[in-house]
């Protein structure tokens, strides 16, 4: 079999690999389950590639994330649920009816009209589906404001997501200054709760987890994506790190002999050194 810049290939050979028999013995074992982890783990190399700049790489890993969809489309198909083709219909047919400004007779003033827009044809999908999901006791249906965030979600994502869907009915806050007082408060409970003298594992785990809530919404009312800054700040972490292995290496120095004062004074000047960049 060639490779081909057909679409109709690659679902081909995703139903070669899952063919018993003469298939793939590891594709064939996978399930959704199994598989919803490698997914995520594309889509954040994906992201890694854009944050390089890196096209060439970028393109395999578009390649790589487009792989998982006719996993799981193939998957789907195998159960009699859904195929490939279903998947497409799906996500055309919202984007025509979120584009209405575009494939319909509606104006859009700006940017921030169409995300507003997006949001209310989003909410009114929702609401139609949510009627067409199965009715728990009494014939109430499962799930409340928050039910649809995802919890497989990254933690700082879905914080911001919970956050956000719960300011829609005013539970939030209206300055960034009182999430920073809020944030405050959370580390004094942490700082007690370090003081005492049977420090509960369980509790430190609360405390911080407060902490990392906390600065997830601060980050939302700064309209900052606390990933991102997450992920800037790796990289930084990283470059300065770096920088201390280069300086040491150039002394004829190895780490585990450099002193923490040796160390954080290189980080100094690596830090000028961005600054400066």
């Amino acid at each position: 079999m060639q490779q081909s810049r057909d679409i109709g290939r690659l679902i081909e050979i995703m139903a070669a690999l899952r063919t018993p028999v003469t298939g793939c013995p590891w594709d064939l074992e996978q399930d959704f389950s199994t598989i919803a982890p490698y997914t995520i783990e594309e889509a954040y190399e994906v992201a890694d590639a854009v944050e390089r700049g890196d096209l060439d790489d970028l393109k395999d890993e578009l390649g790589d994330l487009l792989l998982q969809v006719v996993f799981h489309a193939q998957m789907a198909e195998e159960d009699g649920i859904f195929g490939f083709g279903d998947v497409v219909e799906s996500i055309t047919g919202k984007m025509i009816r979120r584009h209405p400004h575009v494939f319909g007779q509606l104006d859009a003033r700006d940017a921030a009209h169409v995300k507003e827009r997006w949001e209310a044809i989003k909410e009114d999908e929702k609401a139609a589906r949510a009627t067409l999901r199965p009715a728990g006791p009494g014939g109430k249906s499962y799930g409340g404001l928050l039910a649809d965030v995802p919890v497989a979600l990254p933690a700082l994502t879905r914080a911001v997501k919970l956050q956000k869907r719960a300011g829609t009915v005013g539970f939030d806050w209206n300055d960034p200054l009182a999430v920073i007082a809020k944030t405050r408060e959370e580390l004094d409970e942490l700082e007690e709760e370090l003081s005492t003298e049977a420090k509960d594992h369980d509790r430190l785990e609360d405390e911080l987890g407060d902490i990392l809530f906390a600065i997830a919404n601060l980050a939302r009312h700064l309209h900052v994506d606390p990933e991102n800054a997450l992920r800037r700040s790796n990289a930084k972490f990283v470059r300065r790190f770096s920088y201390i292995e280069k300086v040491l290496e150039a002394r004829g120095e190895e780490l585990k002999d450099a002193s923490l004062e040796e160390m954080e004074a290189i980080w100094t000047e690596a830090k000028r050194l961005d600054l400066k960049a």
